[in-house]
């Protein structure tokens, strides 16, 4: 019996776990503009806060690494006047080894689940970054990365598809 567990996991039977380590996160670029402060105005305000989210991944030069970059874009305008409190703009790097993740998975792999590894690093820097500006922490809510990749996957299939306008490179 052992013999023949051991012949199917031979036989590709029993893929190879799933392997993923996080070797390094760093902010590659950080911009934080408090235009509250440079306006002078005070008091207290209420905010509404925008948040974009982008992605990106590729493949680095060393075997099973990959670059993935977390893009966060935050504006706060005041609710009554519409007028922008603060603005921040982070790229939060993860740099991941993944294996065994076959090559038609890769991409939502790399777009979903390296993300969420990453996210409540930056999440954090956000929230330090708000209250040492002079404003309450801003806590970011979960982002839903499963939700996020379907949504882009159907907005490029839709811009794909006959009839939606195409952009040709001459």
């Amino acid at each position: 019996m052992a013999e023949e567990a051991q012949t199917g996991a031979e036989n590709g039977a029993a893929p190879a776990p799933v392997k993923m380590n996080v070797l390094a996160q760093f902010v590659r670029d950080l911009s934080f503009e408090n235009i509250l402060a440079q306006k002078g105005a005070g008091g207290d305000v209420q905010p509404d806060v925008q948040v974009q989210v982008n992605l990106d991944a590729k493949k680095r030069t060393a075997e099973n690494q990959y670059e993935v970059v977390l893009k966060l874009k935050v504006t706060s305008k005041a609710k009554t006047s519409g007028e922008t409190l603060f603005i921040i703009e982070m790229d939060y790097v993860g740099v991941f080894n993944i294996e065994n993740v076959p090559n038609e998975q890769m991409h939502p792999f790399l777009l979903i689940e390296c993300p969420r590894m990453i996210f409540p690093f930056a999440r954090r820097i956000i929230s330090d970054l708000t209250r040492d500006g002079g404003f309450p922490p801003l806590n970011l809510e979960m982002i839903d990365f499963v939700a996020l990749y379907r949504n882009e996957l159907a907005r490029r299939a839709q811009a794909q598809a006959p009839g939606g306008e195409q952009k040709l490179d001459a």
